[in-house]
């Protein structure tokens, strides 16, 4: 920080009260000179073309925090520990059987310090939102805690300890298989019925009412895991915010759908459900010519996690018709194997690069950055899918862009001048070079509801949330 720049320590890190960009993106595009002032976690003042002030903090490049529309906090701990070849090929099923062994030795304080670590990391990774489809409920034994929102609470804790945003997706989850199959005992730390759920979501919803910004929708976990009239009573206590589900990520499971009801599943719950901006579709991945078109027209976000489905050998989502008929997306890191907001976005065009074997595939038309196009879209969607209190609208008011402007929320991240990749960049080229050459190693500071959690790169508790962290796992691989 420049000497002079006016700022106070708080409980997350440090909260300031004007910022200064040479550059930054705005909803309209890229600006120089850029001043904000914020009060009450908001940009109340934004000018352009100005010099600094002696009491501003300044630096080089401002752009919007990412949203993060996807997470499963805790499989953090199992990143790196799943790479090893089994004996008749490895795919989904194999990896969750490994997750459900992890999964049963986890404790609440557990949790909660590899929550937050990787809230941390986001942080460090340009997103200042997240989604957290939370489907750990109980106790190690399947017993219910007195308190149903127990482990939500762990959740709400870690992210008020790093600072980041919170949707906290409460997941309901009964059975096994599609057509109502029993669980198995390994699920059995997830499994309500709907009247339980119910008591989930509304203590979730007092765990985070002391966190600002903080949303809770709801989110049947996938069409193999509900009934018809289990979805229906789900939705009915989701109380008008946002609906997640995972859909049509495996193969297996579109064959299954297929034998169950006769319908692959995106074409199942588009034709069952009022599906619409309320609603995210995690994954997606296999969806035939007609079911892309009705995802676009009913205005949901498809939530992509591009490095995870290339870590689970998901398969590639159809993204260039999609895009190309007014289709919304956003991206979320899922089992949280890497934490990199610039990678997610580099995956994605990467793997569409692949599929088509061309170049700049998601770039929105002739001559615009393919950087820029993918970063925009993300912001939208993902804002989008985290729900009205996100920053985005009004609860069941209408979409509103996201963004640098006044009245926004004031999610800000700095990226590094002297970064090597960042050279001589100028506008677009700024978030070409960050996204294609530069990644996490390129964020310099970012700012949730403006306080600064990070600093040159790092968490300002980075150290005592990665010796938590530590000490948990050691525990867990005992």
């Amino acid at each position: 920080m420049y000497a002079g720049a006016m700022a106070y320590e708080t409980k997350g890190g440090m909260r300031v009260n004007n910022l200064w960009f040479g550059s930054a993106l705005l909803p309209d595009g890229w600006a120089t000179g850029v001043r904000l002032t914020l009060k009450h976690g908001r940009i109340e003042r934004l000018e352009v073309g100005t010099a600094p002030h002696d009491t501003d903090e300044r630096h080089a490049v401002g752009i919007p925090g990412l949203p993060n529309l996807h997470s499963h906090a805790f499989q953090r701990g199992l990143a790196g520990l799943t790479e090893r070849r089994g004996p008749t090929g490895d795919s989904f099923w194999t990896w969750r059987e490994l997750m459900y062994r992890f999964v049963e030795r986890l404790e609440p304080d557990g949790l909660e310090a590899i929550a937050a670590l990787v809230y941390a990391e986001m942080l460090e990774g340009g997103f200042t939102h997240v989604g957290e489809f939370h489907y750990l409920h109980h106790a190690q034994d399947g017993s219910h805690f007195a308190n149903p929102g127990e482990l939500a609470g762990r959740i709400a804790a870690a992210a008020e300890t790093t600072g980041i945003g919170l949707t906290l997706l409460p997941t309901f989850y009964a059975h096994s298989g599609f057509g109502g199959a029993e669980p198995t005992p390994r699920q059995r730390r997830f499994i309500n019925d709907v009247d339980s759920f119910a008591c989930v979501v509304e203590a979730s919803r007092s765990a985070v009412r002391g966190l600002p910004g903080a949303v809770v929708g709801v989110a049947p976990h996938s069409l193999r895991a509900v009934t018809p009239d289990e979805l229906e009573g789900v939705v009915k206590i989701a109380q008008g915010e946002v609906i997640h589900i995972h859909i049509a990520e495996q193969t297996k499971e579109v064959q299954d759908c297929l034998a169950w009801s006769g319908q692959r599943p995106i074409e199942w719950l588009l034709e069952h459900q009022a599906v619409d901006e309320r609603w995210c579709l995690v994954h997606a991945t296999h969806a035939t010519d007609a079911e892309v078109a009705g995802m676009a027209a009913s205005r949901a976000v498809v939530g992509l996690c591009p490095i995870t489905e290339a870590n689970l050998g998901d398969g590639i989502f159809p993204a260039p018709p999609f895009v190309a008929q007014g289709g919304r997306f956003g991206v979320g890191s899922d089992s949280n194997v890497l934490l990199d907001g610039a990678e997610e976005l580099r995956t994605l065009e990467y793997s569409q690069r692949l599929a088509q074997r061309a170049r700049n595939v998601l770039a929105r038309a002739e001559g615009q950055s393919t950087g820029r196009s993918l970063f925009e879209a993300a912001l939208l969607g993902g804002w989008q899918a985290l729900g009205a209190r996100a920053g985005v609208a009004e609860a069941g008011g209408p979409f509103q862009t996201p963004g640098l402007k006044v009245g926004g929320c004031a999610d800000v991240v700095s990226l590094a001048a002297d970064h090597p990749a960042l050279a001589e960049r100028r506008e677009d080229e700024i978030l070409d070079s960050w996204i294609f050459a530069g990644s996490r190693g390129a964020v310099d500071c970012v700012w949730r509801a403006g306080v600064k959690v990070v600093i040159n790169g790092r968490h300002q508790r980075r150290d005592e949330l990665s010796a938590r962290y530590r000490r948990t796992i050691k525990a867990l691989l005992a």
